[in-house]
């Protein structure tokens, strides 16, 4: 099987030896402990409560409508009474409304999950199953995926591919789900590719995973539209732009979205959530996450209930053994680093690393010595050091200018770059600024168009 990739990147150590082998274990929130749920957990618009404090809700029930079209509800993972609606900490560091429930332990279900023969159904009525149960790019962007599936009209889409690269180090909870539920992950993708009739589905996985690679292989080998794709090991290989080239050549133009090029990128856990929201009508509830680095006691994969507190996870799976210097939510390249685990787990929630001083430990930045190799390594072919210098200045026209809004974040630049320059942090920095000065004149213009009518 021949290897794929994308042009430059990075090679850090995968650093997955910690978790790779231990199996998924289910972790339940303890009876009367809080759970919370943002009501903005994904791409576009904030949900809206649909419930009032003093409620009593069930496991599955619907706790936030989704009022915009690029939105997705939000369901409660347990049962028991909604105690609070107020805003609290999300992973990123800002404060999201919430829906606050008190588990009473009985996990009682809610009467409208039931199992359904996605066969039997019409397209319709899979797209309003997966909008409905709250599916969205579980891999971290979070974008509702009811939209990913449903390009606009004369959209030709000629492969699904599902984005099993997890080429984060650490992270292997999507990895663990390729070699427990291949089972779902394979139906999931047919429940895609009956949408789309006329793609072909793709399982693109990293060569530093041979057993999913031999697994998975040995069980589409006599599905016609089905085939599973090796990929080398390297950074960023799981962003959509740089996965889709490696597998099809094809290159995403600036500004334009996968189907532009007859495309959709779903990860792992995003096509077993369609499979669980279509056949057994159960909305997005659980999340696996890996618990990794020095300090943990007992790294490992963890099936947890969206909601939970990253707290009250490590509490039950037995803390610390060496006090943590650094905590990210999320993978080491692109994940967020947090001063508190009092933070409520979400759809995207996909790791928790805790590292040691040692392991955190990051020189000092010195001077840029013009040695380029930040321009060699970014997979968008950008100039990140320039980049820097113009966000440092607070030139953002000069930012924009120089395509500092296709950045991607992957912090390629900042991990190669010899003088440790914090080159993602503050191109990362200006362009939140620059696009939402964007949004701003956007919003301003439209409004303008319509007092005009």
């Amino acid at each position: 099987m021949q290897t794929l990739t994308f042009k430059r990147g990075v090679h850090p150590p995968d650093e997955k030896a910690l978790t790779m082998d231990k199996p998924i274990k289910v972790i339940l929130p303890k009876e009367n402990s809080e759970l919370f749920f943002p009501m903005s957990q994904h791409i576009g618009a904030p949900c809206e409560p649909c419930v009032q404090k003093g409620d009593y809700v069930k496991v599955g029930q619907k706790l936030g409508e989704a009022k915009g079209f690029v939105s997705s509800p939000i369901f409660s993972s347990v049962s028991g009474e909604v105690v609070d609606i107020r805003p609290v900490l999300v992973p990123l560091g800002v404060k999201s409304l919430a829906v606050v429930v008190k588990n009473d332990g009985k996990m009682e279900e809610y009467e409208g999950i039931k199992p359904r023969d996605y066969t039997q159904m019409s397209n319709e009525e899979i797209l309003a199953a997966v909008k409905e149960g709250g599916v969205v790019g579980m891999g971290g962007a979070g974008f509702p995926t009811h939209v990913k599936l449903a390009p606009p009209p004369g959209t030709n889409i000629d492969y699904v591919l599902v984005n099993a690269a997890e080429c984060e180090p650490y992270l292997t909870c999507d990895y663990r789900l390729m070699l427990e539920q291949p089972e779902k992950l394979i139906k999931g993708l047919q429940i895609v590719l009956k949408l789309h009739p006329n793609a072909k589905g793709v399982i693109g996985i990293e060569d530093n995973k041979p057993e999913a690679i031999k697994l998975l292989s040995d069980m589409v080998k006599d599905i016609p539209n089905i085939e599973v794709a090796s990929l080398l090991k390297k950074f960023p290989q799981g962003s959509e732009k740089h996965l889709i080239y490696a597998i099809t050549q094809r290159e995403v133009p600036s500004g334009a979205l996968p189907s532009a090029v007859g495309c959709i990128v779903d990860n792992v856990d995003t096509i077993i959530s369609v499979y669980n929201a279509v056949c057994e009508g159960k909305p997005v509830m659980r999340k696996i996450v890996t618990v990794s680095g020095g300090a943990p006691a007992n790294p490992g994969n963890y099936q947890i209930r969206v909601g939970m507190t990253y707290k009250d996870l490590m509490e039950q799976i037995g803390g610390f053994k060496v006090e943590p210097a650094k905590m990210v939510a999320g993978g080491p390249m692109m994940g967020i680093a947090m001063f508190t685990l009092d933070v409520a787990t979400t759809k995207t929630s996909s790791a928790l690393l805790c590292f040691t001083p040692a392991e955190a430990f990051i020189p000092p930045e010195r001077n840029c010595i013009r040695c380029a190799k930040c321009v060699e390594h970014c997979p968008m072919g950008l100039q990140p050091f320039m980049l820097n210098q113009l966000s440092l200045r607070g030139d953002g026209e000069g930012f924009v200018a120089n395509h500092g809004l296709d950045c991607i974040e992957c912090g390629s630049c900042s991990y190669e770059c010899p003088a440790k320059r914090q080159l993602a942090q503050s191109i990362k920095a200006t362009k939140k600024i620059e696009m939402g000065k964007a949004r701003a004149k956007a919003d301003a213009e439209k409004k303008a168009a319509e007092s005009k009518k």
